[in-house]
C-alpha cells in the first residue's frame, strides 16, 4: 500500500492560502482520479480540489473552515497495489507523508508544529499553544479551537519571554508555511489584534455572520493596504465625443452582436493601449526587484450582492473594442451565475474598476495585490465647461481616479499615463475609432 498526499493548490497567481469550505468526501470513501474532494475558497475564487489519484481516502487532515497555506497537506489517499515505477524515494516520501498526515501539529522533541492559521491567530491574540487542548485528529489544535477560546474570553496567555522563545522554536512544515513572528523591519508598526470588538447588540439589531468569501476579501484588502504605500491621483476627461459615438452604435451593435456595447469597453481599450506605451505601470513589486510584465492582462471588478470578483481580460491590448465588450459581458455572466473558473481570475497585471456604474464620481480604490495600480472609471456626468474660445458648453465629463503603489511607481509616470488615457478617450469618435 502507498499513501499519497493531496495538498492545497495555488488557485491564483498571488494566492498564498485557501480555506476548506466543504469536504465532498469522507474517510474510507473510494475516489477516482480527478474526482472532486473538497470545495476551497480563496480571496479570488471558489473552486473544487480534484483527486490526483485513484484510491481510498485515508485521512482528512484539515477540517471544514480550516485555512491552509498553498502546498500544505489537506488529506491523504491510500493507493492499492505496488507500482514498479515507485522508487525508494517515493517510499521514503510515503513514510514522511504518513507522519505529517497524522496531524498538522506534530511533536519532535520539544518543538511543536502548527498550521499557519493556528500560528497567526495565537500570535495575534497572545495564546500559549502549549496550554491548549486540540480537538482535531491526533489532538491537533485547529483554528476553530482558538476561535472558541477567544470567544469565551478564557485565553491561556503566555509571557512575552516564553512566547518569544516558543516562536523562535517553531519550524514550518512546508516551504510555504512561514511563521509571521517577529518582523525584521525595525520601523514596522505593531501587529494589531484580530479579535472582534465588543459591540453591544440592541433590540432590533441584526447580526449577519461573516461569510468565508467576505473574510477572504477582507484579508486581501488588508494585506494590500498594509504592504503597499498607496498614493492617489485623478484626471478629468471630456467624454462627449465618445458618448455620442457609442450611443450612435449601441442599438445596431446589440442587434447584430447579441451583447451590449458598454462605455466600459472603450475605457478598458484605452487603458490597454496606454499600458503598452507606458509599460512601467504594468509592473509588480517583488521585494528586491520590480517585475515589469510583458502581457497586458486587465483585471475588471465584478460585484455580486455579497462579494467582489476580479476576472481577467487576457492580452487586452491585442483585442478590439468589440472583443473587449464581449469578454466583459461573458465574464460578468460567469460571476453572477457562479461559473467563474480559477483560470478566469489568474494573470491580471492592472485593474480597471467601473465604479461609475453605481453613480460614483470620485473614489480611491485599494490596489489589487500584487499589482502596482488600479484605475477607477467614475460616472459620466453632464457639466458646464469653459471651452477654449471662452464660451460655456454642456459636456459629458468623467473622472479617472488612480491608486498606485509608491514603491513601484512615481507621480510623473502615472501622470503621463493618465494624460495618454485622456488623450485616447477624448479623440474617440466615428471618424477616428473602429470598434472592430
Amino acid at each position: 500500500m502507498v499513501i499519497e498526499q493531496i495538498k492545497m493548490p495555488q488557485l491564483g497567481e498571488s494566492v498564498t492560502e485557501g480555506t476548506i469550505s466543504k469536504w465532498l468526501v469522507s474517510v474510507g470513501d473510494k475516489v477516482n482520479k480527478y474526482d472532486p474532494l473538497a470545495e476551497v475558497m480563496t480571496d479570488k475564487v471558489n473552486a473544487e480540489v480534484p483527486s490526483s489519484f485513484t484510491g481510498t481516502i485515508k485521512e482528512l487532515v484539515a477540517e471544514d473552515g480550516d485555512t491552509l497555506a498553498v502546498g500544505e497537506i489537506i488529506c491523504t489517499i491510500e493507493i492499492e497495489g505496488s507500482n514498479a515505477e515507485k522508487t525508494e524515494v517515493s517510499e521514503q516520501k510515503t513514510e514522511v507523508s504518513e507522519t505529517v498526515a497524522v496531524a498538522q501539529q506534530t511533536v519532535q522533541g520539544n518543538k511543536a508544529r502548527y498550521s499557519p492559521a493556528v500560528l497567526k491567530i495565537s500570535q495575534e491574540n497572545g495564546i500559549d499553544l502549549s496550554q491548549v487542548t486540540g480537538t482535531g485528529a491526533g489532538g491537533r489544535i485547529t483554528r476553530k479551537d482558538l476561535l472558541k477560546l477567544i470567544e469565551s474570553g478564557n485565553i491561556p496567555a503566555a509571557s512575552a519571554r516564553v512566547e518569544a522563545t516558543k516562536q523562535a522554536e517553531v519550524q514550518p512544515t512546508t516551504a510555504q508555511e512561514t511563521v509571521p513572528a517577529v518582523s525584521a523591519q525595525p520601523a514596522a508598526a505593531p501587529k494589531q489584534t484580530v479579535s472582534a470588538p465588543n459591540i453591544p447588540v440592541a433590540a432590533g439589531d441584526i447580526e449577519i455572520p461573516v461569510t468565508g468569501i467576505r473574510k477572504a476579501i477582507a484579508a486581501n484588502m488588508l494585506r494590500s493596504k498594509h504592504e503597499a504605500p498607496h498614493a492617489w491621483t485623478m484626471i478629468e476627461v471630456d467624454a462627449t465625443n465618445l458618448v455620442e459615438y457609442r450611443n450612435f452604435l449601441k442599438d445596431e451593435f446589440k442587434k447584430k452582436e447579441g451583447f451590449n456595447l458598454t462605455f466600459f469597453a472603450f475605457f478598458v481599450k484605452a487603458v490597454a493601449q496606454a499600458l503598452k506605451e507606458f509599460p512601467q505601470i504594468n509592473s509588480m513589486w517583488a521585494g528586491d526587484k520590480i517585475i515589469q510584465k510583458k502581457d497586458i492582462n486587465i483585471s475588471i471588478a465584478v460585484a455580486t450582492d455579497d462579494a467582489l470578483y476580479v476576472p481577467v481580460i487576457k492580452h487586452a491590448d491585442e483585442k478590439t473594442i468589440k472583443g473587449i465588450a464581449r469578454e466583459i459581458s461573458e465574464l460578468a455572466v460567469k460571476v453572477r451565475t457562479g461559473k467563474l473558473r480559477s483560470e478566469d481570475m489568474q494573470g491580471g497585471t492592472f485593474t480597471v474598476n467601473n465604479t461609475g456604474s453605481f453613480g460614483s464620481v470620485q473614489s480611491m480604490g485599494i490596489i489589487n495585490y500584487p499589482q502596482a495600480a488600479i484605475l477607477q472609471v467614475e460616472s459620466i456626468v453632464k457639466r458646464p465647461v469653459v471651452m477654449n474660445n471662452g464660451m460655456i458648453a454642456v459636456r459629458d465629463m468623467v473622472n479617472l481616479c488612480m491608486s498606485l503603489d509608491h514603491r513601484v511607481l512615481d507621480g510623473l509616470v502615472c501622470g503621463r499615463f493618465l494624460q495618454r488615457v485622456k488623450e485616447i478617450l477624448e479623440n474617440t469618435s466615428k471618424s477616428t475609432t473602429s470598434i472592430y
